[in-house]
């Protein structure tokens, strides 16, 4: 919203994020929805949820997806799972 806002004003350029598909991310790092769930902070029926187009992805949650799919292995780490 802030970027909005100053872009609306001139005061910056507008920032457009690529949507970040929950699937793909997911598959592309090798996991199954059980093992996602845990990663992203929240119950596997939730998750699926997120999968099926019936919940909308914040933006702290778009973040920590494109996180996992850039780097797994630290995000497992990090959160010590």
């Amino acid at each position: 919203m802030t970027e909005a806002l100053a872009h609306a004003k001139g005061d910056g350029p507008a920032i457009a994020h690529a949507p970040v598909v929950p699937r793909e991310v997911r598959e592309q790092a090798h996991l199954t929805q059980a093992q996602m769930a845990p990663l992203m902070g929240m119950s596997l029926s939730r998750y699926r949820k997120w999968e099926q187009g019936q919940r909308r992805i914040s933006g702290p949650a778009a973040s920590l997806l494109r996180l996992i799919q850039r780097e797994p292995e630290a995000v497992r780490r990090a959160l010590l799972l």
